[in-house]
């Protein structure tokens, strides 16, 4: 059997497919991966044993230059154009294809399979882009929802329209270019009828509805056996946990003094600091010997080791810090971000940051609140109930929907 996993986006659009790929690799499946060509994810993905095909321009310069509303329609129509191109030839000889990742990369994968008459399954990270009438949609930027609309099957039709909007036009004269029918709902295409969800069950819970029948798996999570290196370990092991800072794939333009606020409020706690450079290129403020800065890093291995996590809420590290039963602080700063800190307060395992731009008074207070024994045994607890292994899960669909004539766990023609 031959698979291929299609991505466009940031770490958190990448990581997952590792997991799945390795578990598919496992059980003597094929496997190619799509993904942005940045360095640090084709590593990523070559180091499970994914032949990658580099697809886009660089993830990384694109989130950096923060591409304005005016210039969504642009972006997608040259993603999908590439998707028509680089994920068609690679979608060549396979027997499905799992698409995630940014709506018009995924719609333009989607697209490819429709073409080649190849079996596709269109995935989710978290539930807030599954259409449901227990929480509203993400509003783009540029398109707000007018603020008198509150029921959410209306704002999820206001969505549909904004997302044909924006990219109905650059995939219809793709999919026209290549031999396809236009679409009718470009957003609803995306999702098709049966999408999967790949997030944990308790810190993404779907409440099931008859509008959409959704396949949660549980997280893509690949066990990373990397070590720590010998400089970080002689730091954690030197004195107490430190507090974690790292804000992944998001550049911080509304925060440009994060790491030293971070740092100031770290030491307000009487804690060291371990900050994680990432696409912010955070740095230390100072050269004392209580700090101590990372590049790329194996999480896995190193939330067990520290006090607390102050990231951005990504759904990844989300998800690596329960896991480790580590108290959070999210300091969201986009999409879906909001949502996980809100899912982190909810379960009682963190705090919730008001808004994208901490200041040294609010993340110390919480911090403090983050620290204290009451949320580190509620994260503790939590952590013994994620389901360890999604990435088995929808390995196992994959094979079985595929291998027993199609149709099992949501996979479909054309995502649609």
């Amino acid at each position: 059997m031959r698979v291929l996993l299609s991505t466009y986006g940031s770490r958190g659009d990448v990581e997952p497919l590792a997991g799945l790929a390795t578990r598919l690799l496992e059980a003597g499946a094929e496997v190619r991966v799509c993904a942005p060509p940045d360095e640090e994810f084709v590593e990523r993905l070559a180091g499970v044993g994914a032949p990658v095909v580099p697809v886009g321009p660089s993830a990384r310069e694109l989130t950096l230059a923060a591409p304005g509303p005016e210039s969504f329609p642009r972006v997608a129509a040259e993603l999908i154009a590439e998707q028509f191109v680089k994920v068609a030839a690679a979608a060549e000889g396979c027997d499905v294809v799992v698409a995630t990742g940014m709506l018009p990369a995924t719609a333009g994968a989607l697209s490819v399979a429709e073409k080649l008459g190849v079996p596709s399954v269109s995935v989710s990270f978290q539930q807030l882009t599954l259409p449901s009438p227990y929480h509203p949609p993400l509003a783009y930027p540029g398109h707000p929802f007018p603020p008198d609309v509150t029921d959410n099957l209306a704002l999820w039709g206001l969505d549909a329209r904004n997302v044909d909007a924006i990219f109905g036009a650059a995939l219809n004269t793709n999919r026209v270019a290549n031999g396809l029918p236009p679409v009718d709902g470009v957003r609803d295409y995306v999702v098709g009828d049966r999408p999967w969800l790949a997030s944990d069950p308790v810190l993404d819970p779907w409440r099931a509805w008859p509008g959409l029948d959704v396949v949660q798996t549980g997280a893509w999570a690949l066990p990373d056996e990397r070590p720590l290196p010998a400089d970080l370990m002689a730091f954690l092991d030197t004195g107490d946990p430190p507090v974690y800072v790292g804000f992944g794939s998001m550049p911080l333009h509304a925060a440009p003094d994060a790491a030293e606020v971070a740092i100031a409020a770290v030491r307000a706690q009487g804690r060291r600091a371990l900050v994680r450079r990432g696409w912010a290129e955070l740095a230390l403020v100072d050269g004392r010997d209580d700090c101590f800065a990372v590049g790329e890093v194996n999480q896995q291995a190193l939330f067990p080791r520290v006090a607390a996590v102050v990231h951005h809420g990504g759904a990844g590290t989300t998800a690596t810090a329960a896991r480790a039963g580590v108290p959070q602080v999210v300091v969201p700063q986009a999409t879906d971000q909001p949502y996980w800190a809100r899912r982190v307060a909810d379960l009682g395992i963190g705090v919730a940051h008001d808004g994208p731009a901490p200041t040294l008074a609010s993340l110390t207070s919480a911090l403090a609140a983050a620290l204290t024994p009451e949320t580190q045994t509620r994260a503790a607890t939590i952590a013994a109930s994620i389901t360890p292994d999604g990435a088995t899960t929808a390995a196992r669909l994959l094979l079985d929907g595929v291998g027993g004539g199609g149709g099992g766990g949501g996979i479909s023609r054309g995502g649609g």
